[in-house]
């Protein structure tokens, strides 16, 4: 898959493609049926969405809520067969592109792009000014065919990533993988933190959630990739996503205990799913409580975990 960051420098090969545009949070299900209406045999499959998102460049302030960094959703795009992501710098000069700057200049003349399909609620331009109805007529006056595609709903409701961010705060994972269409994960480097699980005799690998929408905090069930280093493989696991409240802690990490494993995973490129939330984060009376849980919760997720293979 290439990666294009500059509609203004595009090469021959990245263009004609019939692209879905978006943001593509979660590549949740809705995300997965937009992207098939944009298979078209012959023509290069492509995403355009943009960095950072939207809502952080116009809200900065506003709390995490991205299911998913830039690097996740390009390696989960890569997965479904994308030819080209188009990740375009949401900037003030993006930004202040009106409706038809937008579908002229970046869809038609800088990308030169054969098919655009998108949601039934996208937006685009300044102030949101543009509509599915105003792309279609701009398609027809700057060359390029437009789809629109319904709102995908499921079980539980309109896929979407807000309903996916509800699931996760509330402890269903498995109702977020159910719109997901995949289970939620959490990717990045494994970094050094304060070494206390090896003193439990459950040594952790820890990953920072920074940018990240936090699911609910406890403890869950998991299924990790490592997916480089020594010790490339899958693993079953248990994992605590949270701030540590027995050891004063603030600032919420993820700490990952893999099943039947002895190795070093620092600087190493994981991704953890989370698949059962089992308790939330507790205090307890001394390590020996801490730790005789921490068998209690490993029983049960291995059960679990178990049951999936």
């Amino acid at each position: 898959m290439r990666i294009l960051r500059d509609y203004q420098y595009a090469l021959p090969d990245d263009r004609g493609a019939s692209a879905a545009i978006g943001n593509f949070d979660g590549v949740h299900l809705g995300h997965q049926h937009v992207i098939d209406r944009a298979r078209v045999d012959g023509l290069p499959l492509g995403i355009l969405t943009f960095e950072p998102h939207p809502r952080e460049f116009f809200a900065r302030d506003t709390a995490p809520f991205r299911l998913m960094n830039a690097e996740a959703r390009a390696h989960r795009l890569e997965k479904l067969g994308v030819d080209i992501l188009y990740e375009l710098p949401f900037n003030a000069a993006l930004a202040g592109l009106t409706a038809e700057e937008f579908a002229r200049d970046v869809l038609a003349d800088g990308l030169g792009l054969n098919r655009v399909i998108v949601g039934a609620d996208f937006c685009f331009g300044k102030g949101r000014a543009g509509t599915t109805e105003m792309l279609v007529d701009f398609g027809q006056r700057f060359g390029f065919a437009v789809d629109v595609v319904p709102i995908l709903h499921g079980d539980l409701g309109a896929i979407s990533s807000t309903n996916i961010r509800n699931a996760l705060s509330e402890g269903r994972p498995r109702d977020a993988a159910q719109m997901l269409g995949h289970w939620h994960r959490i990717e990045g480097p494994v970094v050094h933190g304060e070494k206390r699980g090896r003193q439990l005799g459950y040594p952790t690998a820890n990953m920072n959630l920074d940018g990240l929408h936090l699911p609910k905090l406890g403890v869950y069930a998991v299924l990790i990739e490592v997916r480089d280093g020594a010790h490339v493989g899958r693993y079953h696991g248990v994992a605590s996503l949270g701030v540590r409240p027995m050891f004063d802690g603030h600032v919420p990490n993820l700490e990952t205990f893999l099943f039947d494993f002895a190795g070093d995973l620092y600087g190493c490129d994981l991704s953890v799913a989370l698949v059962d939330y089992l308790r939330p984060e507790m205090n307890f009376d001394g390590l020996d409580a801490l730790i005789t849980q921490m068998d209690a919760d490993s029983d049960v997720a291995r059960t679990l975990l178990k049951a999936l293979s």
